[in-house]
């Protein structure tokens, strides 16, 4: 899981490809590890409730934003049916936090009232409608230029220059492959040289 993004909605964008072709969030298991890394529920919390309704909800509001950002990013339109989706799931209550004693004695983060879906999906809904309504954070979303690569981020690196989702993924990849389009031309231009002696030239 990937949560280098600048915003918790565009975290959610990379557990999935545009086409669906890969699936970050095939079950509830991978849908709790997915929000305690992105920090939306405290570690160790219990997440006897999720199941399937909820792999599914993440899933749809993924759907949403995803579209919503691509038509920011196109300089299109947003589609009415995506923008109406993620306006009602943000204008529900976000999971308040409470600090608590653990076992040892020191504070905690404890989510207040419990875990409750429309509550999380309210969370990662609002931190969508925020990024989309802030010209500032609108200014530094890019796609990653890696081949094949669909995941969006917040450029915040100095001087606005950041290429790729990860630098040491998708940069290294790009770097490897440079690396061998010059080797080829190299043992290319040689093998060349030494056809032309061969022949007089």
């Amino acid at each position: 899981m990937w949560f280098d993004s600048g915003r918790v909605c565009l975290d959610l964008l990379a557990t999935s490809t545009p086409h669906g072709d890969t699936e970050g969030i095939r079950d509830a298991d991978e849908l709790g590890l997915w929000l305690v890394g992105a920090g939306l529920v405290p570690d160790r919390t219990p997440l006897g409730r999720l199941g399937p309704d909820w792999v599914a909800a993440f899933r749809g509001l993924r759907a949403d934003v995803g579209s919503l950002v691509r038509d920011e990013l196109a300089g299109a339109a947003p589609e009415e049916g995506a923008l109406a989706r993620v306006n009602a799931a943000a204008a529900g209550p976000p999971p308040g936090l409470c600090a608590v004693r653990d076992q040892e004695g020191h504070l905690v983060r404890e989510l207040c009232g419990g875990v409750e879906c429309a509550g999380l999906l309210a969370a990662v809904a609002r931190d969508a409608v925020e990024l989309l309504t802030d010209p500032g954070d609108l200014a530094l979303l890019r796609s990653c230029e890696g081949d094949g690569c669909a995941r969006v981020y917040l450029d915040t690196s100095r001087g606005h220059r950041r290429r790729w989702c990860s630098s040491e993924l998708c940069g290294n990849r790009e770097r490897v492959a440079r690396h061998r389009r010059r080797v080829r031309t190299v043992v290319g231009a040689g093998e060349g040289q030494g056809q032309g002696r061969r022949s007089g030239i």
